[in-house]
């Protein structure tokens, strides 16, 4: 790039106006409103920087953009990108780490609430008119099997102890909670959470909640084997990615009695199927991949994708991080 030239950013998506405004004020902006390759062949076929939000990036897009110096991906997690694609063209890939942390974190503890507090199906019911009258509804919800169990005394395990598991980890000490955690990084973990291995955290713990990125070795990681390790009032949180989970295995110990809740965010493929069992079993609390949709986390990652693609176009050949 000529020290003249000005920079062809595309984003695939719209983020927040933070974040398009530092993009806006360095280059020459163009929002596709689009995700599918054919789409985005045309823009990328002279674009300078990409910035894509949860939809992939393939090897052939990245062949197909030869003037391409940068991607930037706007959310935790860069397993959507082909990253051997991008290595071996040459081109760095900028993400957002902990940016959405604090949001996802408190998602995180609201589902675990839902689920414990049997929230979905009591509100349900009451829509319904299922509760007779002449009868108090505190009295109507215990009769009806929708008393719900708190969550201070009991036990939270983390799979993943990143920023977003270490925000839940102190909310959850807040409230009560007892805090193990699982990460094979075996990091220091903070104040009053203790490391353990798999087997023993799903064992032990009451509520299970997800914080790895999708890999051969952790897809599938929550399926038959880690189910039938779990207690059977446990509940299970997922934020992380939908692969992590066997969404069959959950369904089947769902309904034979072998795990209380499951709280879902992520899916694969996104939308789900409006017909997918997930979104109609009275035990799961699903979601529509919001647990990092407030307006604190869009201008926080929406800033640090922009300021992470324009080191990249801005610096001088042979200095870019």
């Amino acid at each position: 790039m000529s020290a003249v030239s000005t920079p062809k950013i595309l984003l695939t998506e719209p983020i927040a106006a933070a974040g398009l405004d530092l993009l806006r004020a360095a280059g020459d902006v163009h929002v596709a409103h689009a995700t599918d390759p054919a789409t985005l062949a045309e823009p990328l076929a002279t674009a300078d920087a990409l910035v894509v939000r949860s939809s992939p990036v393939t090897a052939a897009m990245l062949e197909a953009a030869p003037r391409l110096k940068v991607v930037g991906r706007h959310g935790a997690g860069l397993d959507g990108i082909d990253l051997a694609a991008a290595d071996r063209l040459g081109i760095p890939v900028v993400g957002t780490p902990g940016a959405n942390a604090e949001s996802v974190a408190e998602f995180v503890v609201l589902a675990a609430l839902t689920l414990a507090r049997q929230a979905p199906p009591a509100v349900a019911a009451l829509a319904r008119g299922d509760f007779p009258p002449g009868r108090s509804l505190p009295s109507s919800v215990v009769a009806a099997g929708l008393t719900g169990t708190m969550l201070t005394g009991r036990t939270l395990g983390l799979v993943g102890l990143g920023a977003i598991g270490r925000g839940v980890a102190a909310r959850a000490r807040a409230l009560g909670m007892t805090v193990i955690a699982y990460d094979v990084a075996a990091p220091t973990p903070p104040e009053g959470v203790r490391l353990v291995d798999l087997d023993t955290l799903l064992d032990s713990a009451d509520v299970v909640s997800l914080h790895v990125p999708q890999t051969p070795a952790t897809t599938g990681l929550i399926g038959p084997a880690a189910l039938t390790r779990m207690r059977p009032h446990a509940l299970l949180v997922n934020t992380a990615r939908a692969g992590v989970v066997d969404t069959g295995a959950v369904l089947d110990a769902l309904d034979a009695g072998r795990l209380r809740g499951y709280a879902v965010d992520v899916f694969h493929p996104e939308p789900p199927d409006p017909t997918h069992p997930l979104l109609h079993h009275p035990r799961v609390f699903a979601t529509p991949h919001m647990a990092a949709m407030t307006h604190d986390a869009l201008d926080a990652m929406a800033v640090a994708v922009a300021r992470g693609v324009l080191a990249h176009l801005t610096a001088p050949e042979g200095t870019r991080p």
